[in-house]
This record gives C-alpha cells, sequence and structure tokens, in this order.
C-alpha cells in the first residue's frame, strides 16, 4: 500500500539501521504487490463490470422488457414456446419474471448445452434465444474467476488473494502512524508533488480499505478449489440429517448448477432429497397433478412470490427444487434466501431450507457473497464500484512510486533493500507459518520464492543484477 520515503539510494549500515522492521516490511510489500496487482486490476475492472449488467440487464437477460397484459398464459404454454425454439431440447429450469414487465426465462438443455430462451409470458411468444453463459457478463465472470484459465487461473488467483494479505499486514505496518506521525496524516492525503504526493494518496487509501480489502479477499477465497473448497465449503455445509424420514440421492445440489453456482453456496455439497416415496409434508392437493403449472402454483402459495427458479426434475429421483438466492440476484435481501424441493410423483414437499436454517459459517457467506457481488440494490452496486475504483488507483499509485523511485536509465527491478541481521527473525519465521497454515498456495508460494531466490537467482549474476 506504501513507499518507503528514503531515497534510492539512502543506504544505512543494517547493523545501525534503526528501521530495520520497516525495511524488510517495505521490501515484501513491493515483491507482494509485484505479483498481486495485475490480478487486483483485473478483478476490480471485471467487478465492476458484473455489477453493472447485473444490475442494468441481468445475470441471464431476466430485465428484457414486455408490454404488461391483463393476465400472463399458463407457465406449460410459455415453456411449449420455449421448448420450439430449440429442437430436441429437454426443458431444465423455469426463471419467473421479476416484475410484471419483463420476460420470463427458460432453459432448455440440447446437445451444443444449455440454452436460454427469454418468451413473453403474456403471449407465449419466444423474444429470442441464446446459449448459456455467452454474455459479456460470463467473460467478465470467467476472467474474474479464473482468469479463463479454468483450474490454473483459479489457483492463480488464490495465490494473488492469499499473498495480499501479506500485503495489507505490510503496507499497515509501514502506514502505522509512528515517530511523530499523527492519526491525521494517515488517514488524511497529503496532495502535492512528486513521490511523496502519491505515496501519501496510496497510504491514506489503502489504511481506509485496508479491513474492506481484507473482506473481499476473504469472501472471494471461499469460492476457490483449496482454500473455499477444501478448507472452508467442506465443514459449512448444511447437513442433510436435518431432514428427518426424507430418502435422499446420490446427486448433491451441485448437480442443479449448469455453468455457475446457481444453488447457495452452504448447500452445494448436501445431497437431494429423492422422489419416489411417501415422505414429506403436504403440498400439492391430493389427485392435482403435478406438472409445471402446479407447481408454480405451489411456489406461489408457499411464499416464492415475485422472481424465483424451478429447476426440474433429472432421472427417476429427481424433484421440483425452487430457489430465491441473492447470489442469484433473485432478491436483494439475503435472509431470505429459500431452497424447497418437492417430491415428483406425489407433490410433497420434502425438504424447505431457510436462511435461519444455515450455520453461522452458512449465514456468514449468504449475506458475504450478496456484499461481495453487489447484489443488495443500487447502493450496493455504487459502493462496490467505488472500492474498485481505489483499488485501481492504489494498483496505479503503486506503479507510479515504484517508476519515480527506480534509477533512471536502469534495467533493473530495484527492490527496497533487506537489511542484514534482521532482529525477531524467528519471530518472522512464525509469522510466515500462519499464514502458510492458513492459506496453503501462500506458504507453498513463499517457499518456492525463497527456494528460487537461494537456488537460483543468487547464483547467476545477471539475473540478481535485474532482480535487486
Amino acid at each position: 500500500m506504501v513507499s518507503d520515503p528514503t531515497p534510492m539510494g539512502a543506504a544505512q549500515t543494517a547493523a545501525h539501521d534503526p528501521q530495520k522492521l520497516y525495511r524488510a516490511a517495505w521490501r515484501w510489500h513491493f515483491y507482494a504487490g509485484l505479483y498481486v496487482i495485475p490480478f487486483f486490476a483485473l478483478l476490480a475492472i471485471t467487478g465492476m463490470m458484473m455489477l453493472w449488467i447485473a444490475h442494468l440487464d441481468g445475470r441471464d437477460g431476466e430485465r428484457i422488457p414486455v408490454t404488461a397484459l391483463e393476465a400472463p398464459t399458463a407457465v406449460s404454454d410459455q415453456a411449449k414456446a420455449a421448448l420450439a425454439a430449440i429442437p430436441e431440447g429437454e426443458l431444465r429450469a423455469y426463471i419467473a419474471p421479476r416484475t410484471d414487465d419483463v420476460a420470463a426465462i427458460f432453459r432448455v438443455d440440447d446437445a451444443t448445452g444449455p440454452q436460454m430462451v427469454a418468451v413473453d409470458p403474456y403471449t407465449a411468444q419466444v423474444i429470442q434465444s441464446w446459449p448459456r453463459r455467452s454474455g459479456w457478463y460470463d467473460f467478465a465472470d470467467s476472467l474474474h474467476s479464473d482468469i479463463r484459465l479454468g483450474v490454473t487461473g483459479d489457483r492463480m488467483l488464490e495465490i494473488a488473494a492469499s499473498i495480499g494479505m501479506v500485503l495489507i499486514a505490510t503496507g499497515l505496518y509501514m502506514w502505522w502512524p509512528r515517530g511523530g506521525g499523527t492519526w491525521r496524516e494517515a488517514l488524511l492525503p497529503r496532495l502535492g508533488r512528486g513521490r511523496a504526493g502519491w505515496r501519501s494518496l496510496h497510504g491514506a487509501a489503502g489504511f481506509w480499505i485496508s479491513i474492506i480489502l481484507i473482506f473481499f479477499l476473504l469472501s472471494g477465497l471461499s469460492w476457490t478449489g483449496i482454500w473455499g473448497a477444501k478448507m472452508v465449503q467442506a465443514w459449512s455445509q448444511f447437513p442433510a440429517e436435518k431432514w428427518d424420514n426424507v430418502p435422499l440421492s446420490d446427486a448433491t445440489h451441485a448437480s442443479l448448477n449448469a455453468g455457475r453456482a446457481d444453488v447457495p453456496w452452504v448447500l452445494e455439497l448436501t445431497p437431494l432429497p429423492a422422489s419416489g416415496s411417501m415422505a414429506g409434508t403436504d403440498g400439492l392437493a391430493p389427485g392435482t397433478p403435478v406438472n409445471i403449472d402446479s407447481m408454480d402454483a405451489l411456489a406461489r402459495r408457499i411464499g416464492f412470490d415475485g422472481r424465483y427458479q424451478m429447476n426440474l426434475p433429472s432421472g427417476k429421483t429427481g424433484v421440483y427444487t425452487f430457489g430465491r438466492d441473492s447470489m442469484n440476484t433473485d432478491d436483494v435481501n439475503p435472509t431470505t434466501d429459500r431452497t424447497t424441493h418437492v417430491d415428483r410423483y406425489t407433490g410433497r414437499i420434502l425438504a424447505d431450507i431457510r436462511y435461519e436454517d444455515y450455520s453461522l459459517a452458512g449465514k456468514a457467506m449468504a449475506v458475504g457473497i450478496a456484499l461481495h457481488m453487489g447484489t443488495l440494490g443500487l447502493w450496493s452496486v455504487l459502493a462496490n464500484t467505488a472500492f474498485c475504483l481505489t483499488v485501481l488507483m492504489l494498483c496505479v499509485t503503486a506503479v507510479v512510486m515504484w517508476w519515480k523511485r527506480r534509477p533512471s536509465g536502469s534495467a533493473r527491478l530495484a527492490p527496497p533493500p533487506m537489511p542484514s541481521n534482521m532482529p525477531l527473525w524467528s519471530g518472522a519465521v512464525l509469522v510466515g507459518l500462519l499464514v502458510s497454515l492458513a492459506f496453503p498456495l501462500a506458504g507453498l508460494t513463499l517457499i518456492a520464492v525463497i527456494a528460487l531466490d537461494v537456488l537460483v537467482i543468487s547464483r547467476i549474476p545477471p539475473l540478481r543484477r535485474l532482480l535487486t
């Protein structure tokens, strides 16, 4: 977040330098930023793209306008129109309109993958169709989640977020008022010419958003493949044991996802209930046929008003699933998240999972995702936009400070010098160990960097001159 005010050429004897820890923190901050800055800039830009596309147009085109008439046609008629638009397709999901003047959306899977079909709910006429995850939102999302590199990109971003914790810790240590400094100087930038002005702007802005940045990094890490899936999600899942006397399927809730996480994070690893028994509670009245129309009527009767998503059964034991999830922009209030499963044969309700049923970690993640994605309404879109712009500003000011500090005409990277005879080195090792345990990829990266420095860079003079 900050750069040392000492000029490049000012070097004190390490053994007598009163700011050894400061200089060591500065060096680590420099190297952490060297890796992190490109990724943070990418995340900020793509994050803003996703914020505004979702707010203005919708993730799945669900804000396509229609002319509201007296009453909509039956959902089954709308579904027939959607199926007619995708020859040999299979109806998989229905997204109910958010308001009376927007289209209904159907997901129809064919041999090429999931397709989305927008239908006018009043005339049952197809407005348009497109492959799912083919819009600008999805392009930004794929960059934001794995840089379009799959597992490799996911790991690179997880490392960046983990190393970002080191960046924040060292930046806070460097900018903390000491030696006559005041909190006013720490919190209010002193704008001016030269590197000092850039440093003051960088430090104050970084200080203000440090806690928010930690939140965004932790909530983002919860989606990653190692820290999220292996360490957090695995012990935060909703226990299926709460569903007494309900048969369970071999499939999990994650099987309902189609190219993105469509079910609440806390439920992804939880088994789905299975159709084919008399388990559950009363849903449809006896003798009522179980179809998409009666399921929509049931969803409305039990409280799924406005926009909600209905997943249709897959396989003999599949269930109808009604979902309202702030992560999917179904609602602006994550505490109203709800997932309900209905037996495809009897119309009985097998499970009705609400926000209050989540574990503490599940509740925190539901709210955290909504805050991270800016799905709480216009105010959260504006707040997240301001945060993303601040992150971009920190990236730009960091590069400017380095450029002004580097020796003129030199091709060296010119990192801050590392003091020799560092005191409290054992404490630094302990901190590094704790970081490694909390964020495994950060630990592996630190080990790899140290090994590269000792075994390669220090032994090759041209590399040593370039990188020091």
